[in-house]
C-alpha cells in the first residue's frame, strides 16, 4: 500500500513533469524515479508556521504538491544546513528545507538531490555558492533573486532559475514567504554552501 512518502514523491514528480522547460525536462528524464525509501524520523522547524500561507500563495500547478506538504508537515524530516552563527537566529527561525530524495532525503539517490526550500517573509539569504549545479523553481512569487554580479530581480512562480557550478547566488523575500523546488547535481549533494562572493560571477 502506498505511503504518504510515495505520494509525496509522486506529486513532486508530477509537478516537475508539467514544467515546460527543456532543462527541467532533460533532468526529469535522467532521474530514475523508482528510488528506495529511507526511514527517517520526523523533524519540525520554525519555518513550518509559514506553510498554510505558502499553500494559499502557491501557483495553481504547484498547489497539489504544496498543499500535500502543508497537510503532512509533521510527518516529514525538515533540515537546516546553517546555524544561527552563520546568519543569525532570525534567519534560522524562518529557514528550512525538505529533501525529498538524495543522500539524506526520504528516498535514496546518490546522483541527484531534490526537495523544497522555505524562507519566511523579510529574509535575506546572502551570497553563497557550491560545487553542485542547481535548478530552482519558485512555487510562490514575489521573491528577489540574484546571480553572479548582477542585481536582484523579482522572479515569478514557475520561473526556472539555473545556477552553474560555483556561481554565486542570493535571494531575499518581501512581505510573503517563499517556497522553491530545487534540484542539485554534479557535486557533493550534502555540501554546506560556501558563504560570500568567492564564487565565479
Amino acid at each position: 500500500m502506498p505511503t504518504i512518502f510515495d505520494e509525496l514523491l509522486d506529486r513532486f514528480h508530477a509537478y516537475l513533469a508539467g514544467v515546460d522547460n527543456n532543462l527541467v525536462a532533460d533532468e526529469v528524464a535522467r532521474i530514475r524515479w523508482d528510488m528506495p525509501a529511507r526511514s527517517l524520523e520526523p523533524r519540525a522547524l520554525g519555518c513550518l508556521s509559514h506553510l498554510d500561507r505558502i499553500a494559499e500563495l502557491a501557483s495553481t500547478d504547484a498547489k497539489p504538491l504544496v498543499q500535500f506538504v502543508a497537510d503532512h508537515r509533521n510527518m516529514l524530516r525538515w533540515g537546516q544546513t546553517y546555524t544561527a552563527a552563520d546568519f543569525g537566529q532570525g534567519f534560522i527561525d524562518n529557514y528550512g528545507w525538505l529533501e525529498v530524495f538524495g543522500t539524506r532525503g526520504h528516498f535514496v539517490n546518490d546522483e541527484v538531490a531534490a526537495g523544497l526550500l522555505i524562507l519566511g517573509p523579510d529574509i535575506a539569504y546572502p551570497d553563497h555558492h557550491h560545487i553542485a549545479e542547481e535548478i530552482y523553481i519558485p512555487l510562490t512569487g514575489g521573491t528577489e533573486w540574484r546571480m553572479g554580479e548582477g542585481g536582484f530581480h523579482v522572479r515569478d512562480a514557475g520561473a526556472v532559475i539555473h545556477h552553474a557550478s560555483n556561481v554565486n547566488h542570493a535571494m531575499r523575500t518581501g512581505k510573503e514567504a517563499l517556497m522553491a523546488l530545487y534540484l542539485w547535481r554534479g557535486g557533493p549533494l550534502a555540501q554546506k554552501s560556501t558563504i560570500g562572493s568567492g564564487g565565479r560571477g
